[in-house]
């Protein structure tokens, strides 16, 4: 299936297959003839290219993917494209409420996360403790002024002292 370039013609270059080239895409399948989108589709092509070469140089010996991954091709988006109040020009505001990982979390160390569990059981404990020891400073200082009130209550029997509830 043959892509259709800004100029009509049909073109198979690789960015037509690519991610870069669905987000330059209208609902017709034909590529959206805007001189901005043009631009920054140029730019992060070279970026991206750019960066593979890099990492094909670096790894001359490994047999490792050089393919950029979704979230860095973002990031160069986001960074070539001109912002203007918070927006991207061209393509909208970017979306918060989607998480922008598709790929599961990173390798964490089980010792790592018992260490952590450990140390936030002992937190809770130490927490449960303190809550404890003020329930029971409130429970003696409510005894406390429960036989404040009795003795006022005996002291001046002809008084009407309000009733005040607890917390």
């Amino acid at each position: 299936m043959a892509v259709r370039g800004f100029s009509g013609a049909p073109t198979r270059s690789a960015w037509s297959k690519g991610p870069l080239a669905r987000c330059c895409l209208a609902a017709s399948a034909y590529p959206i003839d805007d001189g901005l989108v043009r631009e920054v589709v140029t730019l992060v092509q070279t970026q991206v290219q750019d960066e593979v070469s890099q990492l094909q140089t670096e790894d001359d010996d490994s047999t490792a993917s050089t393919n950029l991954s979704r979230v860095r091709i973002n990031e160069i988006v986001e960074s070539s494209v001109p912002k203007k109040k918070g927006r991207l020009v061209g393509l909208g505001r970017r979306s918060r409420s989607v998480l922008r990982f598709s790929a599961p979390p990173p390798f964490v160390d089980p010792e790592v996360l018992t260490a952590q569990l450990k140390d936030k059981d002992d937190r809770i404990s130490l927490l449960e403790t303190q809550m404890a020891a003020q329930q029971a400073g409130y429970e003696a200082q409510k005894r406390l002024n429960q036989q404040m009130m009795e003795m006022m209550k005996k002291m001046y029997p002809n008084e009407v002292f309000p009733n005040v509830q607890d917390p």
